[in-house]
């Protein structure tokens, strides 16, 4: 029955994906869904909560890989924490940074003030993706990898300092193509300030 629910879902997905690509966001409709996949619109709302939940899960599904492939990367235990974070840092911002993200973030900010595809994200994306990575900083605090401190906070400042060169530049839609040679340096810079403020011995 599993088996068979997944198999639903994943044609759910498949078939909104297309849909999305066709008619875009705010023309895609629910009930559009339903009548390309077949069955009840009963149905369809068992396996999505809304529109902006399965237009969420239509991204996530194509960069799903990549993301867990980041947050797994990171080894608390590891005796160079700063390089662990230099390779966390390079991987998601070549993920965040590549065209196809960026043009779904895009999307998901310019949709927040009228759908509630921002909370979507935000909650099912950014969050969970914080999430881990705070209990990464947690663990390396306790081990004694870097100063104690709030990991929510120092998450944040994390995120921040790995966007800071970039995030203007995005927001209005200004930002060209961000090479590799780019991302390794703008990801050196960030986690040598990380370590200035968490660590016991600098950057580098």
């Amino acid at each position: 029955m599993a088996r068979k629910s997944d198999t639903k879902r994943q044609h759910i997905l498949s078939v909104a994906a297309q849909a999305f690509q066709e008619l875009g966001l705010e023309r895609t409709t629910m009930s559009e869904i339903c009548a390309r996949v077949g069955g009840s619109k009963a149905t369809l709302y068992n396996y999505f909560s809304s529109k902006e939940e399965l237009f969420f899960e239509v991204m996530n599904r194509s960069t799903e890989a990549e993301f867990e492939a980041v947050y797994s990367a990171v080894d608390p235990s590891t005796e160079d924490i700063a390089s662990s974070l230099r390779n966390f840092g390079e991987r998601l911002l070549g993920i965040l940074y590549s065209p196809r993200v960026r043009a779904n973030r895009h999307l998901a900010i310019s949709a927040s003030g009228h759908t509630q595809l921002g909370r979507v994200v935000y909650e099912r994306g950014v969050q969970r993706g914080q999430k881990l990575v705070s209990d990464f900083l947690r663990e390396a605090m306790g081990l004694g990898k870097l100063r104690q401190a709030d990991p929510v906070v120092a998450t944040k400042h994390l995120y921040s300092l790995l966007e800071a060169e970039l995030i203007d530049r995005f927001l209005f839609q200004l930002l060209g193509e961000v090479s590799e040679e780019e991302i390794k340096l703008i990801a050196d810079r960030a986690i040598d300030v990380f370590m200035a403020a968490y660590g016991f011995g600098g950057g580098k």
